[in-house]
């Protein structure tokens, strides 16, 4: 590996794709510390500061700490995954985006093209609610947020955010289309890495001041290596179901008659069920922070982190999500019709509505495992921070998307390399020299 990784800044292309990447994640960066104009930076923190274990923490920290200082992008790219979502859960209800679905590449242009109006007009909401929402917010002390309310600062906050996100969204597409990797999830991993460096530094104060052994540090470190090597191992697990395609003679040529296989993930959902599940059970307290009305508060305080009906509403929101997610996403009867129109079956199965529910009932067994899975690395955070006191969540979504992210970022970096070996390949073989492979 450590080899591999050399080799790639000697391949000018995939070094070029490298440094745009890393350049434009450094505007991202910069444009998180460009504040909002009409804002008391000071009292805003101190109202996030009771924030956290709600929704708007969920936010902030996807957002990479750009919505606790109320930034140019504070709305980070929610608004585009939600709109992504959407586009997604309406492909199987509306016919036309169905058609569309299938319509190959100019097909998936337009519906990217309606997600990115779907983003704005889901950034113009966000941002008017958090304008109007900020009016009404106060510190501890008494301060109020906002300097000066009224719709001249709403109008305001609504230009700024649904611009930040638009140009989020245009740096993300840039990202994919000429650097490295996925430009919309790299900008996520962005901004949960850019939260390390002072979480460490709480872990040093926590052992300067004595509040934490070394000897509990090192037990979080192996425990740290061990998930992460756990949540790599499931996620590149499959179920491989086999597939054998039959002979045709088409003119004088016999196609087919190979066998491959059907590779089913383990967590074919990936990171969106904890992020659903997040998002709805925070969603009471997030609405307790706004209005004080005591039997809401009551539930708000039920509703967080490490208590035992959070757990169990998380767990068992997870689980639907993981099913509901890979419903929708893999449709076995499409596969299964697509096998059968290439000559294509399993063996010992029968084409048509046999393989189709054969292939629904592999795929309902794995995902029970995967939501098991998601449901103990998200469950952890709370695990760790009750019962042993780790001063940062370590766990839960945002490990998963850093892990899931630095792994497709890799594997895109290996394709690379690899294109970029056989192209050498093929120039040495045109000219008619002896090839040195």
């Amino acid at each position: 590996m450590i080899g591999g990784f050399q080799n790639v800044f000697k391949i000018p292309e995939l070094k070029k794709r490298i440094l745009f990447t890393i350049g434009l994640l450094a505007v991202y960066r910069v444009g998180v510390h460009v504040p909002t104009p009409g804002i008391d930076a000071v009292a805003l923190a101190s109202f996030f500061a009771r924030a956290q274990g709600t929704l708007l923490g969920l936010f902030d920290m996807f957002s990479g700490g750009a919505l606790t200082r109320l930034s140019v992008f504070a709305l980070g790219i929610m608004p585009y995954i939600s709109a992504s979502i959407i586009l997604q859960l309406l492909t199987v209800v509306v016919p036309h985006l169905e058609r569309l679905s299938k319509e190959g590449e100019e097909g998936h242009k337009k519906i990217t093209q309606y997600t990115r109006y779907g983003t704005v007009l889901l950034s113009v909401i966000q941002s008017f609610g958090i304008s109007v929402g900020l009016e009404s917010m106060t510190s501890p002390g008494g301060a109020a947020v906002v300097l000066h309310p009224g719709w001249s600062f709403r109008l305001m906050t609504v230009i700024t955010l649904t611009a930040g996100t638009s140009f989020i969204m245009w740096l993300g597409e840039q990202i994919t289309e000429r650097g490295i990797g996925n430009g919309i999830s790299l900008i996520i991993f962005a901004g949960i890495v850019a939260r390390m460096p002072s979480a460490i530094g709480n872990t040093f104060r926590l052992i300067s001041t004595g509040e934490m052994g070394i000897f509990a540090i090192l037990i979080m470190i192996v425990l740290m290596i061990s998930v992460v090597a756990f949540i790599i191992y499931v996620e590149q697990g499959q179920r491989r179901i086999p597939v054998q395609y039959a002979k045709r003679v088409i003119g004088r040529k016999m196609y087919g008659g190979q066998s491959t296989h059907l590779p089913l993930r383990i967590n074919t959902s990936g990171v969106i069920p904890p992020i659903f599940a997040s998002s709805i059970i925070m969603f009471p307290a997030t609405i307790a922070s706004f209005m004080k009305v005591p039997w809401m508060q009551s539930v708000a305080s039920a509703m967080r982190p490490g208590n035992a009906a959070y757990e169990l509403l998380y767990v068992g929101f997870i689980f639907f999500f993981c099913y509901f997610y890979t419903a929708v996403t893999f449709n076995p009867v499409d596969v299964a019709d697509n096998m059968k129109k290439n000559g294509g079956y399993i063996p010992g199965i029968r084409p048509g509505k046999r393989t189709s529910d054969y292939i629904d009932k592999v795929l309902t067994r794995i995902t029970l495992g995967g939501a098991i899975y998601v449901s103990a690395v998200c469950v952890l955070p709370s695990i760790l921070i009750t019962k042993f006191n780790v001063p940062f969540y370590f766990g839960g979504t945002a490990l998963l998307i850093v892990v899931q992210v630095a792994m497709d970022t890799i594997a895109q970096m290996e394709s690379h390399m690899i294109s970029r070996h056989y192209e050498g390949f093929l120039k040495k073989g045109g000219g008619g020299r002896k090839s040195p492979f």
